[in-house]
């Protein structure tokens, strides 16, 4: 079943942009791998998935609700959250939402397929497949630390991949590390 991978690669790499002890919202979580390693790492973790079967799997790792997003209200109005965390899931229509949850000094951390991703296998339509700079066009407002574009291999794949920061408004130059200290 989706989601009892390990964790993200991107995700354990930027996680250090994530403040200690946030509430993280996981979007289309699956079976929580990512909750069970942000859980682990001291976050407050909801997540949200369409699968039932994947929500009583991740409910061990924290708060979740079973929402199909793509066809009802987003879950979460006017919630904001330290960090939101996609990856493999695209529905175009909620990335406003997504990034509007993300609080001031919060973060994105967002990975998906790309366009030429239909080349080497599936997700293959174009409707699950970003455009060539699509997350940077939706993430205007946020300060990106990190984007990725292109192709790699082992397993081939097309992907996007962003780590973004909701600016907090402050004299000093804030500081966004590029690795973990």
């Amino acid at each position: 079943m989706h989601g009892t991978e390990n964790p993200s690669a991107w995700l354990q790499r930027w996680a250090h942009l994530i403040a200690p002890g946030s509430r993280v919202l996981d979007v289309a979580c699956g079976a929580g791998r990512h909750m069970r390693w942000l859980a682990a790492q001291g976050h407050e973790v909801t997540g949200v998935d369409r699968n039932p079967d994947a929500v009583a799997l991740a409910q061990a790792f924290g708060d979740v609700t079973c929402a199909d997003i793509e066809n009802g209200p987003w879950p979460f109005p006017g919630q904001s959250y330290g960090a939101v965390i996609v990856t493999h899931y695209l529905w175009r229509p909620l990335l406003p939402l997504i990034v509007q949850s993300i609080a001031p000094g919060g973060v994105l951390i967002y990975e998906t397929f790309a366009a030429g991703n239909e080349t080497v296998g599936k997700p293959s339509r174009p409707d699950f497949l970003l455009q060539p700079g699509e997350l940077l066009r939706a993430t205007e407002g946020l300060h990106t630390v990190a984007y990725e574009d292109g192709f790699e291999s082992p397993p081939d794949r097309f992907v996007q991949r962003i780590a973004a920061v909701r600016p907090v408004p402050t004299a000093d130059a804030v500081r966004w590390l590029l690795r973990a200290n």
